[in-house]
């Protein structure tokens, strides 16, 4: 019975317009090799070249965005030093529009930050995103940041409508965080 479970769960993908989903560990590696996967499909679908750019863009960035501030995460000694952190990436089609959405657990003390920056962005106009951008190339990255801080400001520049955001608490130490852009 298992095998139907499985594919109701493949025909409601299907049916959600869905084209890639992974949830689980991810790394560097894994980023690369699904998004080989991602461009290999889109030029299959002969998607606009510009428009699969930048769904790689988005895509890149809030696997970046799980692999660096996820909550849920295993670090050991393999020979080398392995990090690896958990969520969920989705790509999609609704219509004519692609849609990027990621998800994973963030630490609470970095969701109210996140929250704000979020809105602040999802408020901007094109051209006040451009500035934003310019503006925090010329800083330093935040104190906790482990990248230079413009990857949110960059999935809002690149998506064709505000982004989308949501938060579930999950207890008073980790929230649930999920964040949506439409190319």
């Amino acid at each position: 019975m298992f095998a139907q479970d499985y594919y109701d769960f493949h025909q409601g993908l299907a049916k959600q317009g869905i084209i890639l989903s992974f949830t689980g560990y991810v790394s560097e590696g894994i980023l690369f090799a699904l998004g080989d996967a991602l461009r290999q499909k889109m030029a299959l679908d002969e998607a606009d070249a510009n428009v699969t750019k930048r769904v790689f863009s988005v895509f890149v960035e809030q696997v970046q965005n799980i692999i660096r501030y996820s909550a849920e995460r295993v670090e050991g000694n393999l020979g080398k030093r392995v990090e690896l952190s958990s969520g969920t990436i989705t790509v999609g089609r609704e219509g004519e529009r692609f849609f990027v959405v990621c998800g994973n657990v963030v630490r609470q003390e970095d969701a109210l930050a996140m929250r704000e920056r979020l809105s602040a962005l999802a408020a901007m106009s094109r051209e006040e995103l451009k500035l934003h951008y310019k503006e925090k190339l010329k800083e330093p990255p935040e104190g906790r940041s482990r990248g230079a801080s413009l990857g949110l400001i960059e999935i809002a520049r690149r998506a064709s409508s505000p982004i989308q955001f949501d938060f579930i608490d999950i207890d008073d130490a980790a929230a649930f965080f999920c964040l949506k852009a439409y190319i």
